[in-house]
């Protein structure tokens, strides 16, 4: 893996009220409205980044508010989650979530449905020069820090076999409450000499290499595994004839505010710092390890298959194949979507990796 040098999300129960469309959505005027009905109830880990279109897409619908919540793809089936970024009470129609805890879910909920990549995570480890650490292979015998069983683990598995080294290699410290570092105490950690590596999603990891400052190295693979922030629903609420026009209608506005996103971030910059109670500066400075794609990515089954082995190994169960996985996927809404997408969305090329994603299911 290619090193590159120099270049913070704490989990919280909040809700942040916005509006989404059960009517006419904001850029959609002159098409048929969906009939009212109540608003969709959309959860989310609003302690991220990756939120940022769910967030703003919410915030031009009119004409009904929606409250965004914390948590995830548990809160599907009305279940609080077993990580405590996913935490939440009620049902939702829509959740978001890497792909990661896709699989885990997905095993005692085979009719989750990945609808939508929202965003994707573009990982990287920040770790102390003076820890000895001048390379990925430095991290042999390391403190490590992450967050178990998510797309930040699976990157820091990744990444350290790319060195021939496993996670028995280092002494990987969990950012769980009751540990010795827990994801809020993560840069004072780093301060203190307690901690000499991490890999966590923004904008924490940003705020520890703010506060490491010329102490801080970054080893980051262009190349490498990305995490797929998407959006969920399960089969059944996806097939509730009353139920899917709004949830079509919500891609397009997710389509739509992921398009401005691209053009000029600042209007999204706002809205996510209130979502995570940090400052605008810092997710200003977090915002590169990111893109909006709005889309479904021609690898995204590719990646599943990879991190399933994996999950089944955390986990102590055989590995699903490539057909069974292929089932959690679902891309009928996105070309629903983009039939009726504003000229913003530039669909053009999302329609041909829409066709590039239907040939590698259908391999399946």
């Amino acid at each position: 893996m290619k090193n590159m040098l120099a270049r913070g999300a704490q989990p919280r129960r909040r809700t942040v009220c916005l509006a989404l469309a059960s009517g006419v959505l904001a850029g959609c005027a002159g098409r048929t409205p969906v009939q009212s009905a109540p608003p969709l109830r959309v959860y989310g880990n609003l302690s991220t980044l990756e939120l940022a279109p769910v967030l703003l897409a919410a915030s031009r619908a009119l004409p009904d508010p929606i409250r965004v919540q914390q948590g995830g793809i548990s809160s599907l089936y009305g279940l609080d989650g077993d990580l405590p970024n996913l935490v939440a009470r009620g049902e939702s129609d829509l959740a978001t979530n890497s792909e990661t805890q896709a699989l885990r879910y997905s095993v005692a909920h085979p009719d989750l449905r990945l609808i939508l990549t929202v965003s994707e995570g573009l990982y990287r480890i920040v770790a102390r020069r003076s820890a000895g650490i001048a390379q990925l292979a430095d991290l042999r015998g390391k403190r490590v820090g992450t967050m178990p069983r998510t797309s930040s683990a699976y990157y820091l598995d990744r990444t350290l076999r790319s060195v021939g080294l496993t996670q028995s290699d280092v002494n990987v410290v969990p950012f769980v409450a009751g540990s010795a570092v827990p994801l809020s105490r993560m840069s004072e950690a780093f301060r203190r000499g307690e901690l000499d590596a991490a890999t966590i999603w923004e904008p924490e990891l940003q705020r520890a290499q703010d506060a490491l400052g010329a102490d801080a190295i970054e080893f980051h693979d262009p190349l490498g595994y990305r995490e797929q922030f998407s959006l969920f629903s399960t089969e059944a609420k996806l097939q509730d004839p009353s139920l899917r026009p709004r949830i079509v209608a919500y891609v397009r506005a997710i389509i739509d505010a992921s398009a401005q996103i691209r053009r000029d971030p600042r209007s999204a910059w706002a809205l996510v710092a209130d979502a995570t109670r940090q400052h605008p500066q810092i997710i200003e400075r977090s915002w590169r390890h990111h893109s909006y794609p709005a889309a479904l990515a021609p690898d995204l089954l590719d990646t599943m298959v990879q991190e399933e082995v994996w999950v089944a190994a955390e986990t102590g169960r055989v590995p699903r194949g490539r057909r069974e996985l292929a089932s959690l996927i679902d891309a009928s809404l996105l070309r629903e979507a983009l039939r009726a997408a504003s000229p913003a969305a530039d669909s053009g090329a999302w329609k041909a990796a829409i066709h590039s994603l239907t040939r590698s299911l259908r391999r399946s």
